[in-house]
């Protein structure tokens, strides 16, 4: 199983823009093609993936969004499909919306990065989804690829479990892991665990 590297998203965001998009500018354009697609947003649409993050990562972000989602999995990313939010400040407002939006989806992916530590709403986000429906997970993004793929988040992080990804043998199909800190032989697979199978021993 393998953690998420900026390399590897970097690598995703450079494929992606030269195959699809006349532009130079990836990260500005990352932005524009996530605002796009808030077009086709239903307030009472279902996600299984709320995902937590820090604006300033918009660029990884959408790369993250485009390949959970063929992957299979829907994803909500809030100044996607609520593009009016003002998310430089904390407001009543936009706290009700989110809660709102949090309630829709089946699981929270906090997308854990140097610039998640500058994020004014993430920490909130967590808790108040961790409260409701005790389905969350950290997704980090290393700057760097390691030798483990085991992640041991600092203060609450590590409470969670954390998100790895792996190439099914023999094909190349990738799937979502969740997995237990400190213990690799003890994980689910994501979809397995958004339906509400435990992690257990394999």
């Amino acid at each position: 199983m393998a953690l998420y590297t900026i390399k590897d998203l970097e690598k995703m965001s450079e494929s992606y823009f030269l195959k699809n998009l006349p532009y130079n500018n990836p990260s500005k354009e990352a932005s524009a093609k996530l605002l796009e697609s808030a077009n086709g947003f239903s307030a009472d649409e279902e996600y299984d993936i709320f995902m937590s993050h820090s604006f300033l990562d918009a660029e990884y972000i959408y790369m993250l969004k485009k390949d959970i989602e063929y992957m299979g999995f829907s994803v909500y990313v809030d100044w996607c499909d609520d593009s009016q939010l003002d998310r430089s400040k904390v407001t009543i407002k936009t706290a009700n919306l989110l809660r709102k939006r949090m309630k829709n989806c089946k699981s929270l992916l906090y997308i854990a990065s140097e610039k998640s530590k500058q994020s004014k709403w993430m920490p909130w986000e967590l808790g108040y989804f961790d409260g409701i429906k005790n389905k969350v997970a950290i997704l980090p993004v290393l700057n760097t690829s390691t030798n483990t793929d085991n992640f041991n988040g600092q203060e609450y992080l590590g409470l969670y479990p954390y998100i790895t990804k792996n190439r099914i043998q023999f094909t190349n199909q990738e799937i979502l892991y969740v997995n237990t800190n400190n213990d690799e032989t003890t994980y689910a697979s994501f979809e397995g665990w958004i339906n509400g199978k435990n992690l257990r021993k394999h």
